[in-house]
């Protein structure tokens, strides 16, 4: 499947709720590793990730990729995101924020998806209290800091 198919087929899954679809599109060990709620193992997984995280939370997913580049081992893409949420508090606001995707490809097939996004700008809209946000924010910069633990980053 080329990377092109790969990302239509990707956000025409997540825009209409179907997991399954979703799933199919990532190899028996794949892993989405989303920003807000983590690392997913598998097609199974990355359905229910789909299914009973995103679609329990927010609604109406729109989701635009655009430059896409790749080679057979890895692709890239920039994109615009967004959703009406469902969370109390926020319900029917819309949310929308820019990012980029990295696809590890194997076979044809997604081995493994990462995201990056500033959270700040996402949250930020969603009303939530500082505290929260601050919160979430706070364990996003964690989870950076252990991936880049023993790197000359963190390192005098």
């Amino acid at each position: 499947m080329t990377f092109d198919a790969i990302l239509s087929r990707f956000t025409a899954a997540v825009e209409a709720g179907d997991g399954t679809a979703l799933g199919a599109l990532f190899t028996q060990d794949g892993i989405y590793h989303d920003t807000f709620y983590g690392e997913f193992l598998g097609p199974s997984a990355i359905r229910d990730m789909l299914e009973n995280h995103f679609w329990r939370d927010a609604e109406a997913f729109r989701w635009d990729m655009n430059e896409p580049l790749a080679n057979d081992n890895i692709g890239y893409a920039n994109w615009r995101f967004s959703y009406s949420s469902k969370l109390e508090g926020v319900k029917g606001k819309r949310i929308v924020f820019e990012g980029m995707s990295r696809f590890r490809l194997k076979g044809g097939l997604i081995n493994r998806y990462d995201e990056i996004f500033d959270i700040g700008i996402a949250l930020s809209q969603t009303d939530f209290a500082s505290e929260r946000m601050a919160k979430i924010i706070a364990k996003a910069a964690e989870r950076l800091r252990s991936s880049a633990s023993n790197s000359r980053h963190l390192i005098d």
